[in-house]
This record gives C-alpha cells, structure tokens and sequence, in this order.
C-alpha cells in the first residue's frame, strides 16, 4: 500500500530519491534557486537580504529545498581550459538496447566524461567529455568508449568555444 508523502505517494519515491515529479515552489523558493544557480557560496544572511526576508526563513526553505530534492548540491565551476582540459567535445553514442543503467555507471566513472543525457532522435546518449589534447580525446574515445560492448558507434564533434549561463558578459574576453 502506498504511503502518502507529502504531495506525493511512496510509490513515487525510487531507490535513489525522488525522480521525475515536480516539487510545489512559490515565487520566493524560486528567488532561492535563482540566486543559488548565480551565485551557491552565497551566505544565508546575504539570500535572505536579497530576496527579503528573514534568514530563519531562508535557512528553513533551503532545507525544504534540499531536502525535497529541488537544489542537489553545491560544486565550483571550473574554467576547463586554465585546468589543462583544451579540448572539449560532445560524443553521441549508439548503443545496445536496455542497455542505459550499465553504460550511465561506466561513462560516469571515466574522469573525462562531465555530462550524460539519454537522448531521443538519431543518437541514444550524449556525453560531454573534457581532454587535456588530440590525442586524449582520441583515447577516450577508441579505447575507453569503443572497447565498451554495448557501444555499437559514436561520433564525435568537437566544441570550439562555450557560452555558459553564469557567464556575465564584463567576464568575456
């Protein structure tokens, strides 16, 4: 029998947390994941002046937001290229049917490899892999992705230059 979870059943909940459901957020909760996205070593005391209101109020719905999985961690944000990471390439792969959960493990756990998505259309799963050169990339992509079993082909296309999101443009050269 399902138990009920807030606006949620436990029939809802996976193994490895809530996936795939959307979480009820105000306009204040989204402020809060706004200026968490721009900047996430922001104080709570700083949060809290910003969107105006109290930081008792900004501790206790950013919690609520963790907790219901909303925000999902704090990382840095690295410059790829000033960390010895030149080349960066998107890599499409075709692979064997059902074939997802195991690949998802194996590609996450390669150090180059920083995004994953199962993607519809011509392609089934997109990775965004960092190299420090040709030649890495090369390696990554014969070797680690292609002795893979499951992996029937890739194809590899090469990024020449990124814009992100936190990007401001005083920070574009």
């Amino acid at each position: 029998m399902a138990r009920y979870l807030s606006h949620m059943t436990s029939d809802d909940v996976t193994g490895d947390g809530l996936r795939g459901h959307m979480v009820a957020m105000d306009d204040t909760d989204r402020l809060i994941v706004e200026a968490l996205r721009a900047d996430g070593r922001m104080s709570m005391r700083a949060l809290a002046e910003l969107i105006h209101i109290s930081r008792a109020n900004a501790y206790a719905r950013v919690a609520r937001l963790e907790r219901e999985g909303v925000i999902t961690g704090y990382a840095a944000i690295i410059d790829p290229v000033r960390a010895g990471y030149a080349l960066s390439a998107y890599v499409y792969l075709d692979v064997a049917q059902r074939s997802w959960k195991s690949l998802r493990g194996q590609v996450l756990s390669m150090p180059e490899v920083d995004h994953v998505a199962l993607v519809s259309g011509e392609h089934d799963i997109l990775l965004r892999v960092r190299a420090r050169d040709a030649v890495s990339l090369r390696d990554v992509v014969l070797t680690k992705l292609q002795d893979i079993p499951e992996v029937h082909s890739t194809q590899t296309v090469l990024i020449f230059e990124e814009a992100t999101p936190t990007q401001s443009p005083a920070n574009d050269s």
